[in-house]
């Protein structure tokens, strides 16, 4: 299967360009592949950045609190549960008043 590959034109300023060069000398490469391969590290990086979620304290407390079932739910998902466990049995692994 042949691999088709997309372009991409940047305009440096010839300090950038000299700097790119360089590093792309000490490690061995064409200018080509180490800005290909540092932008797809940027890329991924930023990626994983975005897609990782961030709780302050007092939300990280609140959130360990609801998975250990130290907190009770919610009335409308308490009547859901009930009427789950009407509808097709109890639920497993939750924690809950049925009453």
């Amino acid at each position: 299967m042949i691999s088709k590959s997309a372009g991409l034109e940047v305009r440096l300023t010839s300090d950038i360009h000299a700097l790119l060069k360089r590093a792309a000398e000490i490690q061995g490469c064409s200018l080509s592949d180490f800005v290909v391969s540092a932008v797809r590290r940027a890329a991924v990086e930023t990626i994983e950045q975005a897609d990782m979620i961030r709780l302050s304290q007092a939300d990280q407390e609140r959130f360990a609190a609801a998975l250990s079932g130290s907190s009770s739910l919610a009335p409308a998902m308490g009547r859901a549960v009930r009427y789950h466990e009407e509808l097709v049995g109890p639920f497993v692994g939750i924690r809950h008043n049925s009453k």
